[in-house]
């Protein structure tokens, strides 16, 4: 299918061939008939792409300091190839659409194949031949209402939010402030609701347009003298800025025209300095309008579908577009009028030349249109290569690789490519683009929308699993009873109950490797760090100290089912590393937590294991620290020797009073773990990471969490 990408680093917008995304649970998929560009959201992301990099840095000093601090612990190469990457990745653009539903995934009660729906959501709504949306960001249309029109409906319904924040009531006066499309959709809206209404613009021609469509509006050079008109001198009740600019006139007009005690709301991208005086001998409220309703941002409602019950929110952002296609319906929001350019997909670039200013002339409502008739063909790959190249030979490992996200393309793909040997055949993402991207960028014959496709086919041996946590275990699975060794991200399983289905596949798979990305143990330094500990005759302590950075608690990895939480998704790399210095898995658990106090989530923990000889490890996983401060420092004692490795950069060893170093550039072993899998797939036959170890910490990580909750040691089975 045709897609519209924006990349990031070059400023390059252009429309790409990618996999049409297969039907997921929860969501469905539609064939798109028209989307709407955003002349505000869009143009401000093209426009900052279109920046050099200095006018990047510049416009986004956040970005630059969070690469600062990653390059004091981390070092500036590594941090700056980061921030590369980050930019090298191309992104979809367009957050409005509207089509019919030509499949449904699992639990979506209450849609069928060939309704008729809107669509909303960035990542979602995008400008595609087909989107993938979630339930709550689909909506019926009305059989009154084309599809052209329902294609403004998140923008309506961002206006609609905008209007309901100022809590209006019939009768009272209404201004808006920017009468372009978001604001003659509030205008629109405004009127419906029993407002009088007036539109101000400093475009004459949007003036026009206003009254074509029975709206007052009056320009901004006459809008204060207007205003006392309008009002019999008493100001206005409601004001609400739709302008575009960073200039503070419209704040600073939205105050002289206000009431005492007037509401004024900013639902355009302005400039806020709000002049203190109007403001304060008025007492006028403010309000900043985040976007399209209650539900925007919170991922149980737009990602797993968690509705809001309406006797506590009214309004959600589902509510208020079908309240928005609902106004289209009785004719009250009008639509079709605001439309000046109709784009067909295949020339999309051009529209983004109409809203930047290349092309001077005047636009509104730019549509992107799509074909009709064809039909989506989710199964269908993307060649990169005409003729499919398979290595057959003995050892030849072919790799297949699921999931296309930011760590694959930073970390994990880069390190494939220099671990050498490696044939790479086909790559899958959900949503089919970041697939496509990746798979022309690192030299894949093929990118497809399916795990599927890459797990039964025949050509690939090997599956590398790259994907969110909670789907690694049923992948493992999968991958394993269909022949393939398998490589998968950290952490193996979430629960107990996946990691015992893996256990129980693995006792019947005798001809394919398992392992797991605990890249670590397979450090340069860490390896030293073993050799220096062998052969020894006492146990081991270890204690290691992970500074490793507050997360929000609204982040998917702080979220139980999908991520596990932070010490099952990550501190199982520290447990590992200790696992592997001591030689075997942990047979018991203390744990204990700092206090959440409702910043946290079980991040800040100190976890004592016990081992089989009685070495015990000591991980301190905090996330409260500073995150320019190093990361990882890990102590070990033992028979009269001490060593100490510092972010893998550095590794001090002392014995007999003789002290020896060795310093190298930061090496977490990503690229050692791929040739340790490979040679053992071609040579040894045996996993790069014994299996009672890479079960044995998975479990430790249950057990710890389980320590923490109960506040009592717990055995490790």
């Amino acid at each position: 299918m045709k897609q519209l990408l924006q990349n990031l680093k070059n400023g390059k917008t252009t429309v790409e061939d990618v996999p049409v995304p297969a039907p997921r649970p929860g969501m469905a998929l539609v064939k798109v008939a028209a989307s709407l560009v955003s002349a505000g959201t869009e143009r401000s992301l093209v426009e900052f792409a279109e920046k050099n990099l200095v006018g990047k840095a510049a416009s986004r000093p956040d970005l630059v300091r969070q690469m600062l601090d990653k390059a004091k612990r981390e070092g500036l190469v590594p941090s700056v190839q980061a921030a590369f990457s980050r930019l090298d990745q191309p992104m979809p653009l367009g957050y409005s659409s509207a089509g019919v539903i030509v499949a449904l995934g699992k639990d979506m009660r209450g849609f069928k194949v060939g309704q008729r729906v809107a669509c909303a959501g960035l990542n979602y709504a995008v400008h595609a031949e087909y989107n993938l949306v979630p339930r709550n960001l689909l909506t019926p249309v009305p059989k009154q209402v084309d599809l052209e029109s329902a294609a403004f409906t998140t923008l309506a319904s961002i206006a609609m939010q905008g209007f309901r924040l100022a809590e209006p009531q019939i009768g009272e006066n209404v201004a808006v402030i920017g009468m372009g499309l978001l604001g003659l959709l509030t205008a629109q809206i405004a009127a419906a609701a029993g407002c009088h209404v007036l539109g101000m613009d400093v475009d004459p021609q949007k003036v026009r347009l206003s009254a074509s469509l029975g709206l007052e509006a009056v320009a901004r050079k006459n809008a204060e003298s207007t205003a006392q008109t309008f009002t019999s001198s008493r100001g206005f009740d409601v004001v609400i800025i739709c302008a575009a600019t960073t200039s503070n006139d419209p704040v600073e007009l939205a105050g002289a025209i206000a009431r005492d005690r007037g509401r004024v709301v900013a639902t355009g991208a302005v400039g806020l300095n709000i002049p203190r005086k109007v403001y304060y001998e008025k007492e006028l409220s403010f309000i900043n309008s985040r976007s399209y309703g209650p539900g925007r941002y919170d991922p149980s409602y737009e990602e797993k579908g968690v509705d809001y019950p309406i006797g506590y929110v009214r309004w959600t952002e589902g509510r208020n577009m079908e309240s928005a296609l609902q106004l289209m319906a009785e004719g009250k929001l009008k639509v079709q009028p605001l439309i000046t350019h109709r784009i067909p997909i295949e020339e999309a670039a051009s529209a983004y030349e109409i809203i930047t200013g290349k092309k001077k002339e005047p636009f509104l409502g730019v549509l992107l249109t799509y074909p009709a008739g064809k039909e989506a063909d989710t199964t269908a790959r993307i060649l990169f290569k005409k003729d499919l190249v398979i290595e057959t030979g003995k050892g030849s490992i072919n790799l297949g690789v699921l999931g296309a996200g930011n760590f694959a393309n930073a970390v994990l793909l880069p390190a494939i490519q220099k671990a050498g040997g490696i044939s790479l055949v086909g790559i899958a993402s959900a949503a089919g683009m970041h697939a496509q991207i990746a798979g022309k960028k690192f030299g894949f014959q093929y990118a497809a929308a399916s795990d599927e496709q890459i797990i039964d086919d025949p050509n690939i041996n090997t599956v590398a699993i790259l994907t969110r946590h909670d789907t690694h275990a049923d992948l493992v699975v999968k991958a394993l009873k269909a022949g393939k060794n398998v490589f998968v991200e950290k952490p193996l399983a979430v629960d107990s109950a996946q990691l015992s289905v893996i256990a129980k596949q693995l006792q019947k798979t005798d001809t394919c490797l398992l392992t797991t990305g605990f890249n670590r143990r397979f450090s340069p330094l860490a390896q030293s760090l073993s050799g220096f500990l062998s052969p020894r005759s006492e146990p081991l302590h270890v204690h290691y100290r992970v500074n490793a950075g507050y997360i929000p608690l609204n982040h998917w990895t702080q979220d139980e089912t999908l991520g596990g939480g932070r010490i099952i998704g990550e501190a199982c790399h520290f447990i590992d590393l200790v696992t592997f210095l001591i030689g075997a898995a942990p047979v018991l658990v203390t744990a204990h937590a700092l206090p959440d106090l409702g910043k946290y989530r079980e991040d800040n923990v100190s976890m004592t294991f016990t081992f089989p000889d009685g070495s015990i490890g000591v991980v301190d996983y905090l996330a409260n620290g500073d995150k320019s401060f190093p990361k990882e420092r890990v102590e070990v004692f033992c028979a009269g020797a001490v060593a100490v490795l510092d972010d893998f950069r550095t590794l001090q060893m002392i014995k007999d009073g003789r002290k020896k170093e060795e310093k190298r550039a930061q090496d977490k072993g990503w690229v050692n773990e791929w040739k340790a899998f490979t040679r053992s797939i071609r040579e040894t036959g045996t996993p790069p990471i014994p299996y009672d170890q890479l079960l044995g910490v998975t479990r430790a990580t249950f057990a710890a969490v389980e320590s923490i909750r109960t506040g009592k040691p717990v055995s490790i089975p």
